[in-house]
């Protein structure tokens, strides 16, 4: 996890524009550079770096000696990095995973580049031979970035929209914010760098990784099985493990979310067998948050328990969460409702895990619910065919909500958040399987990838069976509600007139509850009233009704065994 930032074709002098670069230095606390490219004109790089693979040389903007035209800005990671380098025998100047971006680019081009990175990344590359900016970003837009472009031709970048709007919110006396958007997950574009560093878009095309490339490409040359059901569990069992153990790739130490649910769990277990295995040093760290004794702090200890991890818990209380929802609010440039609910406590304990340990690399249970249907709401799917499209809809979105609250609330001190079950070949192939097999069964959400692993002994049967709390359940308690909590508190921060009003003050995104109001208002506070765009929806549960509530505590099959 690291910030980029850059800028073309800006003629501007003002020194506003580059301390903007500053904006986004907690995402790489490590080391930072501002650069010029001295073969361009007004162009600007910026680099903070959170040093995970190759501490010593791995700095960037990146430029090799074998390609003296190529620079590389990338917040990333390459899983395969090894095997590129070793299939075409490049060789590297640093340990960096990174370089191989550069090296596949001068071999191949920009398009077969980003087909053949099994990995995480928002990445710009400059190539100052044919004076061309390429900028690309992975799958599921796991790392952030954003981007916009000037009828003039300037272009910026950044990996949060803070290094880019105070750039944006005056030229020429027109308010150009609305030009800033959040850069689509797997795609890549081309500009053209034209007179006085100003930029000239070429081409913009989707990706596919691994297209036109032999399957061992895809699953490293692990053997699936055809057949029945028996195989089709090995099959998820060995894809979700080789996810889990290409993520252990850092220099520094590793840890895992724990809240005692399926998907942390699965993770955090599999982490530690890994790391075992490997005779990593150090024991695992897992780490849980809650109030009180909640569901999820009794869960997550019998895991911890289990899997022999060195085990922290933090204690929240409900002031302690309030006044931190502001800093949530900054922290993750949203004002959706779930988002900031569910970001709070990870904010909350990103900071604890900053300042009281030394563990830098998170892994996190992320991409679970989207992928596996694990939202109590699938229960109420109309068809099988109805659930795999929501599934699908909701992972190309993932990058504006869950994706997003996991990043930046890790990335607001200084962690790197890795997340398995957005592996592109576990995803893949996940997805191939019949929507039948996908879908809720037994009254039970993700029952296939409960039932791949059962009866291994990975984890406590009661753990791999635990149905789905709703996140102010798991967090809190079913009697004092983390989501009620906010409620109850906001709510006299705004007043009936406010919310009257909310239609008129906010057509986009129109607030529906004081809650949300609250959210909306400080959001606009801190960031402007015309970049409300980059959050294109308020999430909400489908095919039920739901008060314009998102929890999952308002459905009225919550806790309900007629699902």
């Amino acid at each position: 996890m690291c910030g980029i930032w850059a800028l073309f074709g800006c003629d501007s002098t003002d020194i506003k524009h580059y301390a903007s670069a500053f904006a986004i230095s907690h995402r790489g606390p490590d080391c930072y550079q501002l650069q010029n490219v001295s073969q361009l004109r007004n162009c600007t790089l910026a680099f903070h770096r959170l040093c995970v693979v190759d501490t010593v040389r791995g700095t960037q903007p990146m430029r090799l000696v074998q390609y003296p035209h190529l620079t590389l800005l990338c917040n990333g990671e390459i899983y395969n990095f090894r095997k590129i380098k070793e299939v075409f025998g490049f060789s590297f100047e640093t340990a960096c995973d990174c370089e191989i971006i550069l090296h596949l680019y001068n071999k191949f081009g920009i398009e077969k580049t980003v087909s053949l990175l099994d990995g995480v990344f928002a990445c710009v590359i400059l190539d100052t031979n044919t004076n061309k900016v390429m900028l690309a970003r992975d799958t599921y837009g796991v790392r952030p970035m954003f981007y916009f472009t000037t009828r003039n031709g300037m272009l910026g970048l950044c990996s949060e929209a803070k290094g880019l709007g105070d750039i944006l919110k005056i030229k020429n006396g027109e308010e150009q914010s609305k030009l800033l958007h959040p850069f689509p997950p797997a795609h890549y574009m081309v500009y053209d760098v034209v007179e006085g560093g100003k930029v000239s878009l070429e081409k913009s095309e989707k990706f596919h990784i691994f297209a036109n490339r032999p399957l061992h490409w895809q699953y490293q040359n692990i053997e699936l099985q055809e057949g029945d059901l028996d195989a089709i569990h090995a099959n998820i069992r060995k894809l979700f493990t080789n996810a889990v153990e290409k993520r252990l790739m850092a220099s520094r130490r590793v840890g895992s979310l724990l809240s005692g649910g399926l998907d942390s769990s699965l993770v955090a277990a599999i982490t530690a067998k890994k790391l075992k295995a490997h005779h990593c040093p150090q024991q695992l760290q897992t780490f849980s948050i809650g109030m009180g004794e909640s569901p999820d702090l009794i869960a997550a200890r019998k895991v911890a328990d289990h899997i022999g991890s060195e085990h922290h818990e933090v204690n929240f209380t409900a002031e302690e969460g309030i006044q931190a929802v502001d800093d949530v609010i900054y922290a993750t440039e949203s004002f959706d409702i779930t988002t900031i609910r569910a970001s709070t406590p990870m904010y909350l304990l990103s900071k604890y895990i900053s300042q009281q340990t030394d563990t830098i690399v998170i892994m996190s249970g992320e991409g679970a619910d989207e992928l596996a249907q694990g939202y109590i709401y699938f229960h109420k799917q109309p068809s099988a065919e109805d659930g795999d499209k929501e599934s699908r809809r909701l992972l190309e979105d993932l990058h504006l909500f869950d994706v997003l609250r996991t990043d930046r609330s890790t990335a607001a001190h200084g962690l790197e958040v890795r997340a398995p079950f957005l592996d592109h070949a576990f995803t893949s192939y996940y997805l191939s399987l019949d929507s039948e097999l996908r879908a809720p069964t037994k009254q039970v959400e993700k029952y296939l990838l409960r039932s791949a692993f059962d009866k291994t002994g990975l984890l406590p049967n009661d753990i791999l069976w635990r149905k789905k709390e709703a996140f102010s359940d798991g967090v809190s308690t079913k009697e004092k509600s983390w989501f009620m909590i906010l409620k109850t508190s906001l709510e006299s921060k705004v007043s009936d007139e406010e919310l009257a009003k909310a239609a008129e003050t906010y057509p986009h995104c129109t607030p529906k509850t004081k809650e949300g109001l609250y959210y909306r208002k400080v959001f606009e506070q801190r960031f402007g009233t015309h970049v409300s765009h980059l959050i294109p929806y308020i999430w909400l549960p489908r095919w039920m009704e739901c008060d314009n509530d998102p929890s999952a505590r308002v459905l009225a099959n919550y806790n309900n065994d007629e699902k």
